[in-house]
């Protein structure tokens, strides 16, 4: 398995494409007036507390106030609020927490206006960006993420992460942590630092810390509200989160950030400098040359096709997402329709698993699968499921299919869903829109695939913008069909014909079913 990484970068904005195996995983985006990332750490004061939601409203600069809820308090509220109270006054100069003295936690089932009140400074952090007519979602509990283990100020907490499942491993971090770990800080160890030494988890814990101390020196001149700490940039932060050693490229096309993000992987991982390249050319826009353009137009529609001739449809509403999984229009002679709808719904878990990733789906996603009566067969299905999101950093939860074949998940949602338009205005007429160009040659292909196996000869008549574009050019798209099929298909150019429409014939002149 080889991961790459492609960046693309423009005035407006930086593009980050996540492939594995040439298969476009996970697409981000970093807007220049992105104030508001995962991550990033405030000072704000209170504009209201509201005790029937326990809840506080605050200013964060955002056009709407953000959300504060008390159970994102964290237990140690008090001790900071003493805390920012203090190095604000400049009456604490050590921000190590060493000899701070810490408050009472506050009472878990508690009322948010018998702690907060208007006015009052607090530190906080965004924990969910914002989403639609929502303001940022925060939280007062912080903590500094790094490349092995996440800081947790104000806490003396241990934890290891639960995705590493050997017991010797998870005993032998905790030792490591607790012999490093300053007084005043928690430390949450991350599933990457498995099988690291001391030395390296003592580095990335001075940065932490360096990252720590910074923050804090801008309290006593910080305006309200302000953001006291950033987030790294999305490059680093991508790779501090998902890199290892089945990266195999990072191709960047903007030599300042080439420069940054090599810089940046000298710190975690040196041995692997050597991976980030320089693009240059003036010919193929990065994207274009790493075939991401076409698979974001194929792959952000309401229709998302897949192979032997199945595909999925994705309808958003208000409350969830729904995923429904067709079998298409395809024979399968060879095995009986339990076999067929076994084969298609595997298909289809890994391409949602993928989907998911791709366009940062959150919340309740319900997918209904093709019905299968064979029990052993569906827990297959789940566990493959299981398997193919193993690699998704949200938290999510799967359920098993119901005795209806439908397959419900949750999954966190922290930013914007990535919503691409793939539609296009219609050029035969002037208003509607139509699919992306694109899909029609990926149709026309997986047609012919079932055609060409009960047909000796076929004959196509299309558009003459997609014939040419079929036939064009070498080896063009109806030479690559000869050698897979070993069979030549004749293109004829209808002028009558609209933009996307198609039909296929036999030797004798009958049309052909698509």
């Amino acid at each position: 398995m080889n991961k790459e990484l492609i960046i693309r970068s423009s005035s407006e904005a930086v593009d980050f494409a996540l492939l594995k195996d040439g298969k476009l995983i996970e697409l981000h985006k970093e807007e220049e007036k992105s104030n508001f990332q995962v991550g990033d750490i405030f000072i704000a004061k209170i504009r209201k507390p509201v005790a029937g939601l326990n809840a506080a409203f605050v200013n964060v600069g955002f056009e709407k106030d953000a959300f504060l809820h008390y159970h994102d308090l964290g237990p140690n509220l008090a001790s900071q609020l003493k805390f920012i109270k203090l190095v604000s006054a400049g009456k604490l100069k050590d921000f190590s927490l060493k000899t701070f003295q810490f408050e009472k936690e506050i009472d878990k089932d508690g009322i948010i206006t018998d702690i907060l009140s208007a006015n009052q400074s607090v530190l906080v952090q965004v924990v969910k960006e914002p989403i639609s007519t929502k303001g940022p979602r925060i939280s007062a509990e912080l903590s500094l993420a790094g490349r092995f283990i996440v800081l947790v100020p104000f806490s003396d907490r241990v934890s290891i992460s639960q995705k590493i499942e050997d017991k010797k491993e998870k005993d032998r971090l905790k030792k490591l942590v607790l012999s490093i770990k300053p007084k005043g800080f928690g430390v949450i160890v991350r599933t990457v630092a498995e099988g690291k030494n001391v030395a390296e988890l003592e580095k990335d814990l001075q940065n932490l810390l360096g990252r720590w101390s910074a923050m804090c020196k801008k309290l006593p001149t910080a305006h309200h509200p302000s953001k006291v700490l950033g987030e790294l940039n999305r490059a680093s932060s991508i790779l501090r989160d998902v890199f290892n050693d089945t990266f195999s490229g990072i191709q960047i096309d903007d030599e300042e950030l080439y420069h940054q993000t090599k810089e940046y992987l000298q710190e975690i991982a040196p041995s692997k400098q050597s991976i980030v390249k320089f693009y240059q050319s003036n010919d193929t826009p990065i994207f274009e040359k790493y075939n991401i353009e076409r698979q974001i137009k194929t792959s952000f529609g309401r229709t998302v096709s897949m192979s032997k001739g199945a595909y999925l449809i994705i309808e958003h509403t208000e409350a969830l997402h729904v995923i429904d999984v067709n079998s298409g229009n395809r024979s399968n002679k060879a095995t009986n329709q339990e076999d067929t709808a076994m084969e298609v719904n595997m298909i289809a878990a890994a391409e949602i698993a993928r989907q998911l990733r791709l366009r940062d789906m959150g919340g309740i996603i319900v997918v209904d699968f093709i019905d299968m009566s064979n029990p052993e067969n569906r827990k297959v299905l789940f566990d493959f499921l299981r398997e193919e999101m193993s690699d998704d950093k949200a938290k999510h939860k799967i359920l098993p299919p119901s005795k209806f074949g439908l397959v419900q998940i949750t999954r966190q949602r922290v930013r914007p869903e990535v919503n691409i338009k793939t539609r296009e205005e219609d050029p035969n007429k002037h208003n509607g829109e139509i699919e992306a160009p694109i899909l029609i040659i990926d149709r026309i292909t997986a047609d012919l695939e079932r055609l060409l196996k009960t047909h000796n000869k076929v004959v196509l008549n299309t558009h003459p913008f997609v014939a040419a574009y079929l036939s064009k050019g070498f080896p063009s798209l109806r030479s690559k069909w000869f050698f897979e099929h070993k069979k030549w298909v004749k293109i004829i150019p209808r002028d009558a014909y609209t933009y996307l429409e198609y039909h296929f014939y036999d030797k004798k002149g009958n049309v052909i079913s698509e």
